[in-house]
């Protein structure tokens, strides 16, 4: 019951998202739940390949090279995902970082029910 509580906060956030950037556009609620999909598919399959080939670069940005990996993620979602489009790598860059706050945050709240039932 979490997990599909989980994919339809992070689908609504994705429409919050798409709705206050201008260069980010999802049709419906439906491209969003399907979006979520695939970004949890690209992030297990191809962000450890591109964290890995950028691993030098990384190390010498302290990390910040993979905000930048997140937005390729995002790019190449907006090329799968029919009804999701992006703007430029701009907005695919703030879109997947105010996406990473989003997902942190929630994730605190629901750590935070976790451990008050227990």
């Amino acid at each position: 019951m979490i997990f599909l509580l989980k994919w339809a906060i992070s689908a609504l956030s994705i429409l919050v998202i798409a709705y206050l950037i201008p260069g980010v556009i999802v049709t419906g609620f439906w491209t969003a739940l399907f979006l979520v999909v695939i970004f949890g598919l690209l992030n297990a399959t191809i962000k450890p390949l591109l964290l890995l080939l950028t691993l030098p670069i990384n190390i010498l940005t302290l990390g910040l090279f993979s905000f930048v990996i997140n937005a390729v993620i995002v790019m190449l979602a907006s090329m799968l995902v029919g009804g999701f489009e992006i703007g430029g790598f701009f907005n695919a860059f703030l879109f997947s970082l105010i996406l990473v706050i989003f997902q942190s945050l929630f994730e605190v709240l629901f750590r935070k029910n976790d451990t008050s039932r227990s």
